[in-house]
């Protein structure tokens, strides 16, 4: 197995080398099929075609042509990367790795038949199956919201079009702007991305516009990192930021026509308003039927078998799996303990015991980079946080520059890993 820089591709289950060859000799290759082309899918979609060499027919369903990564896109925002920088393309899976690339949406699985359905009309077969959808929304969780608003009031939290719209629109904040941010209640996709984004804007705003205004409501009495943010906002931002949790005010209606912000009674009128609202797995994962109560995916936590389907597999963002968050690090490291179980139940190769991982940087400020991290077992019931780490208050420049570097070179490895 080659390791990458700082060793990032080794952080998840390893990679079996052996493969069995299958039980009739000439038969059709079994079928495995990824839907969704995301830190999680094109990571599964690439170690099944790499491990199985030749001996598994891989397909991956994505609609886009070109991936732009949530994961540092509020980079993008800051003005630490180009928009081109984020985007990747699924060239490489399809020329290297022999991967079926369909670009387009699955609009429906038919468990009994082992049959996806596509909105271009074709039917795509299945033996074993890995659903990646990511995150959608939850209607009505910030009244007044909708995914008809977008244009108005941006979430920003689905990479691409609605990242650069929000760029446009703290570019363009009068002097004495206000920008707010509604920020989601948990779970949802990367704990700490709201709170590294309020910084991006902030770094932004203090150079154009130093006397922009920023106004958290956030649903939630604590936040990933909060010390780490609140010491970094108190050094880089003195006076621009205030976060008002849930314990403090509630956000009861947003008014896009009119960007207003209705908190306990009364309106905040804001310059550029992102809201973040409450996300569920993916919508294919619950037209699949393998969503709890709860709009999430519960899973089997050494090999993420769906617990309504074991011929079908789901990683990252959309499951319910106990410790580990949602975000990109972790859809990766889940995608490879999928690839790895795809492979086993397809080919009879072997299943190495899994492990998991997760990392999770974020920027402050010029070379003030912070992180948090924990390595993941799986249990009977759950995947379980065995230790983990935090940056600390006070470090010293040098450390959290290296923080930031280090950060970087993750980016290149990820992306490398996803996408050959």
């Amino acid at each position: 197995m080659t390791v990458t820089r700082r060793g990032f591709i080794a952080t998840a289950g390893a990679v079996s080398a052996t493969l069995y060859a299958p039980a009739v000799l000439g038969a059709a290759r079994p079928k495995a099929v990824v839907i969704g082309g995301g830190a999680g899918g094109a990571t599964a979609a690439r170690y099944i075609a790499k491990g199985a060499k030749g001996a598994i027919d891989v397909t991956l369903i994505e609609p886009t042509r070109t991936y732009y990564t949530c994961f540092f896109s509020n980079l993008y925002i800051g003005g630490y990367r180009s928009f081109e920088s984020l985007g990747h393309s699924y060239g490489k899976l399809a020329s290297d790795y022999g991967v079926n690339v369909v670009h387009d949406w699955a609009i429906g699985i038919d468990r009994d038949k082992k049959m996806i359905s596509l909105a271009g009309g074709e039917k795509v077969p299945y033996d074993r199956l890995i659903v990646s959808p990511g995150v959608d929304f939850v209607d009505g969780s910030v009244p007044g919201w909708s995914v008809s608003a977008q244009n108005k009031m941006p979430h920003a939290y689905k990479a691409g079009s609605q990242t650069q719209l929000l760029k446009a629109q703290v570019e363009a904040m009068p002097e004495n702007g206000v920008y707010v941010m509604v920020a989601p209640p948990n779970p949802y996709r990367c704990p700490p991305g709201p709170y590294e984004r309020i910084s991006m804007v902030a770094h932004v705003l203090k150079k154009t516009k130093p006397k922009a205004k920023i106004l958290i409501f956030d649903p939630k009495p604590k936040f990933s990192k909060m010390a780490l943010f609140q010491e970094g906002w108190e050094n880089h931002y003195k006076g621009m930021i205030e976060w008002v949790g849930g314990d403090f005010g509630k956000v009861s209606e947003v008014r896009p026509d009119t960007m207003e912000v209705v908190v306990d009674g009364e309106a905040t009128k804001a310059s550029v308003c992102n809201v973040v609202p409450a996300m569920k797995a993916g919508k294919i994962a619950e037209m699949g039927g393998l969503t709890n109560a709860k709009g999430w995916c519960e899973i089997v936590p050494a090999t993420l078998q769906s617990r309504v389907d074991e011929n079908i597999h789901v990683v990252g963002d959309a499951t319910q799996n106990g410790d580990m968050p949602k975000s990109g690090f972790a859809a990766n490291s889940q995608a490879k303990v999928a690839a790895m179980a795809v492979r086993s139940a397809l080919t009879g190769s072997k299943m190495f015991p899994a492990k998991f991982s997760n990392t999770c940087w974020s920027l402050i400020d010029d070379n003030d980079g912070v992180k948090v991290g924990a390595s993941y077992k799986p249990t009977e019931e759950k995947i379980a946080k065995i230790d983990g780490f935090i940056s600390k208050t006070g470090e010293d420049a040098a450390l959290r520059k290296k923080t930031y570097e280090e950060s970087l070179a993750w980016y290149d490895g990820i992306t490398s890993d996803m996408f050959g």
